[in-house]
């Protein structure tokens, strides 16, 4: 009787451990692990595209429409086929090969380069302006560029007598009804060319001049004509920038040895 009760109590005693005792299992899935793992994998990638294409979006704020690219650009623009660099093309919409109208460029002054890393600060400061100077090229509607309009043109829109400037520069006031507002014009003899030819917004104050408020248009090339613009604080360096224009625009023409004397 007595190994009886025992052997039943052993057996109730097996029978509540087996029911008590927890379910042998891994406390992490398979199909858990596989998740987790993917939604790293998804985060790591998103990281790195963040990371890039912040970069990307942060350097294209910084450049603001400029580029440092010096890839050039074909342009054929009327009867002439220009080349130029990326860099000193102004906007962005002309940075394309093929036929234009016109193209603008700006460029500093005197080294005649194009925007860069060593001279963002030349294009991106508006205080600095002044020392670029802008360039519009578009095909010739005027059969005579400005030096070429002083006598059938502006010499009957000029009122007062002439007055001596400064660095070889004679001052000619316009008069108020010929619609250049508060400009002046501005000659000097040229050997063996015309006069020089130039209308400014002089400044009250040299400190006060503005970064294009000075403009002329030469022609080069078989139909070009090239306005460019400069700020007044560079007039004592009028000759130089002519020059530098000109030998700029001609030695980006596909079809120079065509033009060239």
């Amino acid at each position: 009787m007595f190994f009886l009760r025992r052997t039943e109590t052993r057996r109730t005693a097996m029978s509540h451990a087996a029911h008590s005792a927890p379910d042998e299992q891994p406390l992490l899935s398979m199909g858990f692990l596989l998740r987790t793992m993917a939604v790293i994998a998804v985060l790591a990638v998103l990281t790195v595209a963040i990371s890039i294409g912040g970069r990307w979006f942060g350097r294209h704020i910084s450049l603001a429409g400029n580029t440092d690219s010096t890839v050039e650009i074909k342009l054929a623009i009327g009867r002439d086929t220009v080349k130029f660099p990326e860099n000193a093309i102004r906007f962005p919409s002309q940075r394309h090969e093929g036929a234009a109208e016109r193209v603008d460029l700006y460029l500093v002054w005197p080294e005649m380069q194009g925007y860069g890393k060593e001279n963002h600060l030349r294009f991106d400061d508006i205080a600095q302006s002044s020392g670029l100077i802008f360039l519009q090229i578009t095909q010739s509607t005027m059969s005579r560029d400005m030096s070429g309009r002083l006598e059938p043109i502006y010499s009957h829109l000029l009122e007062g007598p002439a007055e001596s400037f400064r660095d070889g520069l004679t001052l000619h006031r316009l008069r108020a009804d010929a619609g250049y507002g508060d400009e002046v014009l501005l000659t000097a003899p040229i050997k063996g060319g015309q006069d020089y030819v130039v209308r400014c917004i002089l400044p009250s104050a040299p400190d006060k001049a503005a970064g294009g408020d000075c403009q002329r248009d030469i022609k080069v090339g078989r139909d070009l004509s090239v306005l460019y613009r400069f700020s007044s604080s560079h007039l004592d360096d009028w000759e130089h920038i002519d020059a530098a224009i000109r030998t700029f625009v001609d030695a980006r023409l596909v079809n120079r040895s065509a033009t060239s004397p």
